[in-house]
């Protein structure tokens, strides 16, 4: 049974999230939605991560296996065809049938777009935030979250992970024009874990919010940062990083100026 790697980008304005849900309309039921149509048969497919609701992907990857046959541009080519504009499939190759997108995942990257004004053109791909920030001060708290921590003051009630301890590698602020952005490369997320973690700088950031508080977080099972939960429309997956794979290089913004 042949097996496929796809590399997807989306904007998740739309959708319920990446994961197939009855009664709502998502990335992944799209996405089976045109290969079924394509190849004739069902098909198996899954994601590397989860997103949310709302949340978009510079690049999703998902495994598909199926029966059927088809040179990679055939297949390619079909699949876009068949896809909403919001989706696109940017490439495919054959991989070992016993790759899996989400278990042979090593990290994730996830990118966050705060916009310091209003704007016409990119508003489903920011959070504006009106209050001044103080990016370097944001930086510095960033920092504390390096390395392997107790993220369960940061996750959603219900998350399904066993452990909320997860490992971080990187988590960076920086300023670009009249973008903030920020990166977090971890080994896997728990449930609105990025968008909290944003949320929280954004309050350092503001001055509301001190390093010191920021650590207690990171030591405890604390509700506090539930109450600032970024919005969907600035959270995009950025990488996803396989065997063999180098980590994302230069931080930019995903789409559009802000």
């Amino acid at each position: 049974m042949p097996t496929w790697k796809l590399r997807i980008e989306y904007e998740g304005t739309r959708y319920s999230g990446w994961q197939e849900q009855r009664n709502a309309r998502t990335v992944q039921g799209e996405l089976r939605r045109a290969a079924e149509e394509l190849l004739g048969e069902p098909i198996d497919l899954a994601g590397a991560g989860r997103t949310d609701s709302g949340v978009h992907a510079l690049e999703q990857v998902a495994h598909l296996r199926c029966r059927k046959r088809l040179q990679p541009q055939e297949l390619l080519y079909g699949l876009n065809d068949r896809l909403p504009a919001d989706i696109h499939v940017l490439s495919l190759q054959p991989a070992p049938g016993s790759f899996h997108a989400r278990h042979a995942a090593l990290r994730r990257y996830y990118l966050y777009q705060i916009s310091t004004r209003r704007t016409a053109l990119a508003k489903r791909f920011v959070w504006w935030v009106r209050d001044p920030l103080d990016p370097v001060a944001m930086q510095r708290a960033a920092g504390w979250f390096v390395g392997r921590h107790d993220f369960r003051s940061f996750a959603a009630s219900g998350d399904k992970e066993a452990s909320t301890r997860v490992e971080v590698y990187e988590s960076r602020v920086e300023r670009w024009g009249d973008l903030i952005l920020y990166r977090i490369g971890a080994s896997h997320f728990l449930w609105k874990m990025v968008r909290r973690i944003v949320g929280a700088l954004v309050e350092v950031g503001r001055g509301a919010l001190t390093d010191q508080q920021v650590l207690h977080f990171l030591s405890g099972n604390e509700r506090g940062p539930a109450a600032w939960t970024a919005p969907p429309s600035g959270l995009f997956l950025e990488r996803v990083l396989y065997e063999g794979d180098p980590p994302p290089g230069e931080l930019r913004p995903a789409l559009f100026r802000a």
